[in-house]
Formats: C-alpha cells, structure tokens, sequence
C-alpha cells in the first residue's frame, strides 16, 4: 500500500506596522534657530532646508509634520524633540 502526504502550505501574509507622524507643534519660547538645529541634529537625513520649511510651517499653521515612520522611532523622534524643549507629539499616519 502506499501512502500520499499532503503538505498544506499556508499563506502567510505580513501585516505591516502602521507608520506614524510625528508633528510639531508651535511654541512661543524656542529661537527659530533652535528648532531649525534640533531638527537636522535629531531626524535623519533632514537638510536645514527642510528643517527650515518644517519650522516655517509649525509657526504658520501651529503644526507641522517632520516624519513619517514606524511607531518605535516615532515615539524616539518625538521624545527627543521634546528633551530640547519642542512641542511634539504623534499619530497614526493611516
């Protein structure tokens, strides 16, 4: 007699973290020098050009969004940029 094996494969599918935003938000304290610094000094690859436009764009519109990454280096990002004395915090990028 002989026997058959069936080998069931699985799908498996990765469920990606969701990404966040870590946003900053306007203050009335910090030099505009001073968030332009924190910024290319804490977000990766962050030119001060970009640092600049971030920076503007908080002042304008009370916020501004920095990046978008995953939840872990969000929350880093976002607790870094508070130890220098920014407003920020993070969502859920959706």
């Amino acid at each position: 007699m002989t026997y058959i094996e069936t080998i069931e494969k699985r799908s498996t599918s990765r469920k990606l973290a969701p990404n966040y935003r870590v946003l900053l938000h306007n203050d009335d304290f910090n030099s505009m020098e001073h968030v332009v610094q924190v910024l290319v000094t804490t977000i990766p690859n962050m030119s001060e050009t970009s640092a600049i436009s971030v920076m503007m764009e908080a002042h304008k519109n009370e916020m501004a969004l920095v990046i978008v990454c995953n939840q872990e280096h969000a929350e880093h990002y976002c607790d870094v940029l508070k130890s220098h004395g920014l407003r920020s915090t993070i969502e859920p990028a959706e």
